[in-house]
């Protein structure tokens, strides 16, 4: 199994991705419930999860923080600047990247929300990777960028009625580009192996709950309901599951895997999302919706067909220019 420069394994890598991906398909759903039982807004939400999420990763750091050190050792020390802008940029990007999305929820939906995050999230991870990372998009990987941009247009004006808000579509396309700036400057970062996934979970965190402080006490941090064991429960969880888990395993993995590679694994995320909006929450999806929704989709399938002939392409190349030398 093939190991990159951070000393993580490839394969497990592309395993933690996996599992967040799915994790985080869980959160819109319980947010959806927060916001049913409870007067919550977005931004208090956010906080809410990045405060309980830090307080989760800090409980497990801090009495493991020696071993961990020991097991995974960064190539070369991190320069102290460096790392603080990393950090911050980070943390900024995923303070934006979690309320603009949970605002879409409350304006759209779930299963239209996520699918348009996570739909629009490729595409720009795709052409933000082209311009920053040298990751080739190719005819295969452009027609796919068009077809999501047409999936995308097809959810934000042909919904027809409650289903799909415009207001919530656009909210969904600011979550993408925090969650594309993020995921690209991860790679960036990580691509020397300099970059301590896990202080990086913990450090992230720490700013974006710090961002979100003044405006979720603007909004009011403390929610009006009927029953508040059931809020506390829910918060609870989406601090521990789609949030300390979830973005610990993301972190680490979005390190060594190519970034269009993870953007094609998080489509884990909408489709678990929107099971979980028509089986559990009782959203309709419209045939307008279900139309946008499989091309976005099916455009992001391309993208992973592009990304697969690129690897390809590179190893043949590497194998060509290695026999040249003997």
């Amino acid at each position: 199994m093939s190991h990159t420069a951070s000393g993580l394994p490839l394969g497990r890598g592309l395993l933690y991705l996996i599992v967040a991906g799915a994790a985080w398909g869980t959160a819109g759903a319980a947010a959806s419930l927060v916001y049913r039982t409870s007067d919550m807004g977005p931004i208090a939400l956010s906080f809410w999860r990045c405060a309980g999420g830090l307080v989760l990763l800090l409980a497990v750091r801090l009495p493991r923080h020696r071993r961990w050190r020991r097991r995974v050792v960064p190539a070369a020390r991190e320069p102290l600047g460096r790392k603080a802008l990393r950090i911050g940029v980070t943390g900024l990007g995923l303070a934006v990247f979690q309320t603009a999305y949970f605002a879409a929820v409350e304006a759209t939906g779930l299963a239209v929300a996520t699918v348009v995050t996570l739909g629009a999230g490729p595409v720009l991870i795709a052409l933000g990777a082209r311009l920053t990372l040298g990751e080739r998009l190719g005819r295969g990987g452009s027609a796919a960028v068009a077809g999501a941009l047409g999936g995308l247009g097809v959810l934000a004006l042909g919904g027809g009625g409650a289903t799909v808000r415009p207001w919530g579509v656009a909210l969904a396309v600011v979550s993408a580009a925090g969650y594309s700036t993020m995921t690209l400057l991860t790679r960036w970062w990580g691509r020397d192996g300099r970059a301590d996934g896990s202080g990086t979970t913990v450090w992230t965190f720490a700013v974006t709950t710090v961002c979100l402080l003044p405006l979720g006490l603007a909004e009011g941090l403390v929610p009006h309901t009927a029953r508040p064991a059931h809020v506390l429960v829910l918060l609870i969880y989406i601090a521990a599951v789609p949030t300390a888990l979830a973005y610990a395993l993301f972190f680490a993995g979005a390190a060594v895997v190519r970034s269009a590679t993870v953007s094609v694994i998080m489509l884990l995320e909408p489709v678990s999302a929107a099971v979980l909006a028509v089986g559990l929450l009782g959203e309709r999806l419209t045939m307008t919706t279900l139309a946008g929704t499989l091309l976005m989709l099916g455009s992001v399938a391309g993208l992973a067909v592009a990304e697969a002939r690129s690897i390809r392409g590179d190893t043949r190349r590497v194998h060509e220019e290695e026999r040249a030398l003997v």
